[in-house]
């Protein structure tokens, strides 16, 4: 098979011995699984299981779903290699891009009102999740305009799975220069200075963030962008004189350091991640580096 993982898993138990990989019995198998975890796994909250699409269409959608930023989620499982499964989950998206009411009114049942009016249709996604896939598959992906994610799944023993994405498509990013507001006649080359500033420090970050992993993928919200692999594990919000990157990074596995990271843990903000990192100069762009690759091996 094409791109067979190398991943070997030992147990220290009683000595070390290696605990084979498997395939499921059945496609149920994971589904059940990654249905029942969803977010923690995917970062996807978990809306519908085996949703029919219409007589006229005659569809059933494996698991729909919302991520972190809002865009709708399609997941179409196969046990072992199904060549025909992207094309599946596309005739399954093209379905949901022309259903939004119905799809909308899913998410108000499940998630609330204000949920339901923030989905974004810009960029849905389709999630495949299989025991391998071909060439054909990867290289499909790589060349698709739509945001698809290829996970390959292996199980170890009775209580272990692992999730690995092999190929993501990236959709193109347009890169929209921010501009802050101006505040009175006498202030606005001052507040010229501390916009290009920031401008500078968000396409600093932009690049070192995409530049992580070829898998890396960004969305833009109104408060916020959004870099993703699976999951978000980094969150970017400018304010006018910082920016504030909420990263995944474990704050208990970091050091604090006041006026630079703090633990955000139960605090509201704009995007998802417990560890707020605060950049108001390269020199802090230089001392996150490493705090956003640990996010990014996290997600």
């Amino acid at each position: 098979m094409e791109g067979v993982s190398t991943l070997r898993l030992f147990s220290t138990k009683g000595g070390v011995t290696e605990v084979a990989p498997r395939l499921a019995d059945e496609e149920a198998e994971v589904q059940a699984l990654v249905e029942g975890a969803m977010e923690a796994m995917l970062g996807v909250w978990f809306l519908a299981t085996e949703y029919v699409t219409g007589p006229v269409h005659g569809g059933r959608i494996d698991s729909l779903g919302l991520d972190e930023n809002g865009a709708p989620v399609i997941v179409e499982y196969k046990r072992a290699t199904d060549p025909g499964v992207i094309n599946q989950g596309l005739f399954y998206m093209a379905w949901l891009v022309d259903h939004r009411t119905e799809f909308q009114a899913l998410v108000r049942e499940r998630l609330g009102v204000t949920v339901a009016s923030q989905v974004l249709w810009s960029a849905p996604r389709l999630i495949c999740i299989a025991g391998d896939f071909t060439r054909y598959d990867l290289q499909a992906v790589r060349e698709h305009r739509r945001s698809i994610d290829l996970v390959r799944y292996r199980l170890f023993g009775e209580h272990h799975i692992t999730l690995e994405t092999v190929a993501a498509s990236v959709v193109a990013r347009a890169q929209v220069p921010m501009r802050l507001g101006r505040v009175g006649a006498a202030g606005t080359l001052l507040a010229q200075r501390v916009s290009e500033a920031i401008e500078h420090l968000v396409s600093a970050v932009d690049e070192l963030l995409l530049g992580l992993g070829k898998d890396v993928k960004k969305v833009r919200r109104q408060q916020y962008d959004a870099y993703q692999r699976l999951r978000n594990f980094a969150c970017v919000t400018p304010r006018q004189d910082k920016l504030l990157v909420y990263l995944k990074a474990a704050p208990a596995a970091v050091d604090i350091v006041p006026g630079f990271s703090r633990d955000v843990t139960g605090l509201g903000h704009h995007g998802t991640g417990d560890l707020e990192v605060q950049l108001r100069s390269e020199g802090d762009v230089e001392r996150a580096v490493e705090l956003f690759r640990l996010s990014y091996m996290a997600a």
